[in-house]
């Protein structure tokens, strides 16, 4: 069993950016376990979880490899070794998803995410981007966030702490059914 880690990656879009990321991880025998990859402003980025085969020297050559895609691609790639996949303990938690919409403004993912974790909520997915109103150009600030909440969680409490945190902010946030 060889090592896991995070990459991260991120460079001006075009065609064959994903390529580029991953035939590094494919002619290094590394297997893509999870990954994350999406257009911000005008970069693309990527978020990956692999592992390695059992060569003791694959780290260096990987750090290597992330050198020679910003020289030559000019694609930023920075790894990290993760201990491992984190397993919670079935029935540990139950999943939810929060819509977030409103005006745009500043502080918003950080006072949700604050509320969150002061409440021992875990986020384990956050998608949010902006979009104008078909109407009238107004910006709109769109969010989903997939979160685990431990059992025995007073969700009325939850409930009731996240409508304060929507009317400081002036958006609304619900749970998705």
């Amino acid at each position: 069993m060889g090592t896991s880690y995070i990459m991260t990656a991120f460079g001006k879009d075009r065609p064959g950016i994903v390529a580029d990321v991953t035939q590094v991880l494919y002619e290094n025998g590394c297997n893509l376990e999870d990954s994350t990859m999406t257009l911000l402003a005008d970069e693309f980025t990527l978020i990956l979880l692999f592992t390695t085969g059992t060569n003791e020297d694959i780290e260096d050559h990987l750090f290597k490899e992330c050198r020679h895609l910003e020289r030559e691609k000019g694609v930023s790639a920075f790894l990290r070794p993760v201990s491992g996949a984190v397993t919670a303990t079935p029935g540990a938690f139950t999943e939810h998803t929060l819509h977030v919409e409103g005006l745009d403004k500043a502080g918003i993912v950080y006072k949700i995410s604050r509320f969150l974790a002061d409440n021992q909520l875990n986020i384990v997915d956050l998608v949010s981007h902006i979009e104008a109103q078909p109407n009238s150009g107004t910006l709109m600030y769109l969010m989903d966030i997939h979160i685990q909440v431990p059992q025995g969680t007073d969700m009325d409490k939850v409930q009731d702490g996240l409508a304060l945190v929507g009317e400081e902010l002036n958006v609304d946030i619900a749970f998705k059914e």
